[in-house]
């Protein structure tokens, strides 16, 4: 195989104009000190086009899981906004697609034979050594007679011109990242149901349908569903919506109220008698229904004539929660938690990690701890500024109560620890380990 290079700078015509002769194939063969009786049938001559018209072509590096949603079919997806990084996108993964550069140039060659593909003869086949005088010191320039006599010189050496379409010095590289909901939850945000009477208020203009805000946020298609889920969005007219905290708790607290008053354990809650409860004048009834589905799930209850369901306690609690840390941003903890727990019907038990992401407890006070609110979908996305905000706010953190906020900067690859470790100093006391800020606030 001969690359063609003889006439980079010839200012009399272009490069494609030459071909390589039979001489100068043999010529190439001396100075390479290798035997031709050894070679192969073939010669493909490799010749630059015109490269400056071609497809701009980009090099992109697949690892197992991305290649075999390439042979299974499946639609790879890149997702980036002006001011984003980029983001490859499967039907369950989420990679960051990174430039890196490459030490030797890669040629892009269409149809570019392999040593094996190159001979006609039986004795050069793979069997046969083909290719051997590739595995052969090149320094090793005397073969003996029995050697060469395994191989069968032809009779002419053929050629077959090969074009160069691309020259590479860099290629794409991709890494697993965790999906990027910040964007998800800002549109979200924007169109907030807070009931009919309300809809007037609405710009119907960033109202965006399900697909609409797949194509936009940056994670496949099975992050984004439980992306929808951790917001709690439903469809309503065919865009999807959220609910205002306080709608939401208003309508959390009457299907809550139909829980008391039928008397019914937290895991027998009848659909049809809830749902019958609630008149449409209050909320239509796709929106009632929507509320329901999302804080419940089929009861072990259920029967074959009858099918019950059961409220998801952690979710229904930190509703509440959230509702009750609005009223204020400190509460003495005693307090705090009487309140919490007398907002919810009997069977419902509040603990302490229900409020996780949404608000603290602060022991630092001696003998009088107290809960704060701290929503962690509201705080800047710069981890400093907000381990600086985190300090601030509380001197000392176990791991189990800074994780919350801190795992939207973890990835596959870099673990909460680690962002720790580098960002923060750990002290132990009392046998537990504690992070305090590194450099003060």
């Amino acid at each position: 195989m001969e690359v063609d290079d003889s006439f980079a700078n010839d200012e009399n015509g272009p490069l494609s104009q030459y071909i390589r002769t039979s001489d100068d194939i043999k010529s190439m063969i001396k100075l390479a000190k290798l035997n031709e009786k050894q070679l192969t049938d073939i010669t493909q001559v490799i010749y630059y086009g015109d490269m400056e018209n071609n497809p701009d072509w980009k090099l992109l590096e697949l690892n197992g899981p991305l290649l075999k949603s390439v042979e299974e079919g499946q639609v790879l997806a890149f997702k980036g906004g002006l001011n984003e990084k980029v983001v490859l996108c499967t039907n369950d993964q989420t990679y960051e697609v990174k430039e890196a550069g490459i030490s030797n140039s890669l040629l892009l060659i269409p149809e570019l034979k392999s040593g094996q593909s190159t001979s006609k003869s039986p004795l050069k086949s793979p069997k046969n050594r083909a290719n051997s005088s590739m595995d052969r010191n090149q320094n090793d320039s005397t073969n003996s007679i029995e050697d060469d006599e395994e191989f069968v010189q032809s009779a002419e050496r053929q050629q077959e011109r090969r074009t160069v379409k691309k020259v590479f010095h860099e290629y794409f590289e991709c890494r697993e990242v965790k999906p990027k909901f910040r964007k998800l939850g800002e549109l979200l945000q924007l169109t907030r149901y807070s009931g009919p009477e309300n809809e007037y208020c609405i710009d119907r203009s960033l109202l965006f349908t399900f697909d609409q805000l797949l194509n936009t946020t940056q994670c496949s298609r099975r992050e984004f569903e439980n992306g929808l889920k951790k917001f709690r969005a439903f469809e309503f007219e065919g865009r999807m919506r959220v609910f205002d905290i306080e709608y939401e708790y208003r309508l959390l607290s009457m299907l809550l109220g139909v829980v008391t008053e039928n008397s019914w354990p937290i895991d027998g809650i009848n659909r049809d008698e809830t749902l019958d409860a609630i008149s449409e004048s209050i909320a239509p009834a796709i929106v009632i229904q929507a509320m329901f589905d999302m804080y419940t799930f089929p009861s072990q209850q259920s029967t074959s004539s009858r099918c019950l369901y059961t409220y998801r306690e952690d979710l229904v609690c930190r509703t509440i929660a959230q509702n009750v840390l609005q009223q204020g941003s400190k509460f003495h903890y005693n307090d705090f938690m009487d309140t919490w727990q007398n907002a919810l019907p009997d069977g419902f038990t509040i603990h302490e990690n229900h409020l996780r992401g949404i608000g603290i407890v602060d022991r630092s006070v001696a003998n009088v701890p107290c809960v704060r609110t701290l929503i962690e979908q509201n705080m800047t996305i710069s981890l400093i500024d907000r381990l600086k905000v985190l300090f601030k706010t509380r001197e000392r953190w176990t791991l189990d109560e800074i994780e919350p906020y801190i795992e939207f900067f973890a990835s596959p690859q870099l673990s909460i620890t680690s962002i720790l470790a580098k960002h923060a100093r750990a002290l132990t006391e009392n046998g537990q380990r504690i992070y305090v800020s590194k450099h003060g606030v």
